[in-house]
């Protein structure tokens, strides 16, 4: 531990000298939950930026995690990896950063970078400075607050997904900079035109029949962990009766938090269950899901945007609510969905929806409230508002020359 510190210093002091050295206008730093994915927000500012290279020319580039660079040389993309000297270089000499998780707090934000938080979801769950007590390892309450501001205060610009999001993220965040509602850029491509002909593409990929597809995508528990930042799951299922009931209908794709490390035995239902936490963004699986199945997760404000029925498996809802995190919102008069707190019950309502895909009473009104901004021009919008004024500036150099 003590090297580590050591090291760290070292790293820090580095990265400061390196930091006051004129930045390069055209790269972007991209980074997506620690640098485990090509996904979310940054993804699509990223795409976005890649369509239209000819207009901003951007030298673009990917903080990544070692252990999960396989991916994106798959996808032929540039990259560094996290904490080598050449990311150290990098990060230190571009003018942007797009992320949508914390950075390390070691790391210096140098005067001229521009740092842009797109985050990762619309807040049900309390978060930050709004937690009355926090139970992450590792960490105290007053310590997680106070380090969590000092994060955020390194901010230039927030990417909202609506105005109800803006008022919480200001204050739970203490974010005084600014902030721009323009809808979130991963959910443009939930209203592209050629949907069903890239849903069907994804099905065909991932092997899925014609059965229907279930996504479950349970958000993580603060107390329930191997150690720092590496969570544990408990699926509370009876998998037994699932299958009985509903095996023959559906296919379940599970889809675990970025931060639950877990391997959960599914020997027996293989061909029932599908494990997709590995699967590069869940976007994807929106797209081909019939029905979402969460419990406290953002996902659902995500979903929604698809008008497909949404169910909340909430075994834990007390002890969730009242101990261990706490709401922004009455979460069982306003979910669009309805609430069930056992298998047979939730068996019970997905038999229900399966037969007829109904939408909750409270889907229309929670759709207007918080996914009003979706139209799929979200990232067109921060690139406008951000890198417009970059591009009007080298237009205008060119002329002068």
């Amino acid at each position: 531990m003590k090297k580590k510190n050591i090291l760290i210093k070292i790293y820090s002091i580095l990265f400061s000298v390196i930091g006051t050295l004129p930045k390069n206008k055209r790269m972007i730093i991209f980074e997506s939950y620690l640098g485990k994915q090509f996904s979310c927000n940054p993804r699509a500012i990223y795409e976005y930026l890649q369509q239209n290279n000819s207009k901003y020319g951007f030298d673009m580039v990917w903080s990544v995690d070692r252990k999960y660079e396989h991916e994106f040389n798959r996808q032929g993309l540039k990259y560094n990896n996290r904490f080598t000297l050449s990311w150290l270089w990098k990060m230190a000499t571009a003018k942007y950063w797009v992320t949508n998780s914390r950075l390390p707090l070691w790391l210096p934000k140098p005067k001229k970078t521009i740092y842009i938080q797109t985050w990762h979801g619309t807040p049900l769950k309390r978060l930050a400075n709004d937690m009355d007590v926090v139970r992450m390892p590792g960490t105290t309450t007053e310590k997680y607050k106070k380090n969590f501001s000092k994060e955020s205060s390194k901010w230039d610009i927030l990417i909202s997904p609506n105005r109800y999001s803006t008022e919480i993220f200001k204050r739970a965040f203490q974010f005084n900079n600014t902030v721009i509602e323009t809808g979130y850029p991963r959910n443009d491509i939930l209203y592209q035109k050629d949907i069903e002909l890239y849903k069907e593409k994804l099905k065909k990929k991932l092997g899925l029949g014609r059965k229907k597809i279930i996504l479950y995508a349970p958000t993580w528990r603060d107390d329930n962990f191997y150690s720092k930042g590496n969570y544990k799951f408990d699926l509370n299922l009876n998998l037994e009766k699932i299958k009985k009931e509903l095996g023959n209908q559906v296919i379940i794709l599970l889809r675990m938090h970025y931060l639950v490390n877990q391997d959960f035995e599914l020997v027996d239902y293989k061909d029932f269950i599908m494990d997709v936490s590995d699967y590069p963004d869940i976007r994807d699986l929106y797209i081909i899901s019939d029905i979402l199945v969460t419990d406290y997760s953002s996902v659902f404000f995500d979903f929604a945007n698809l008008k497909k029925p949404i169910l909340f498996y909430a075994y834990d809802l007390e002890y969730y609510r009242d101990r261990l995190r706490g709401f922004y919102f009455d979460f069982e008069s306003n979910a669009p969905g309805n609430v069930v707190d056992n298998t047979d019950n939730l068996i019970e309502e997905l038999k229900k929806l399966l037969k007829n895909p109904k939408l909750h009473d409270n889907y229309t009104q929670f759709y207007n409230e918080f996914c009003l901004y979706e139209d799929g021009k979200a990232a067109k919008r921060v690139v406008d508002k951000i890198f417009g004024k970059e591009i009007g500036e080298r237009v205008s150099d060119k002329k002068k020359t």
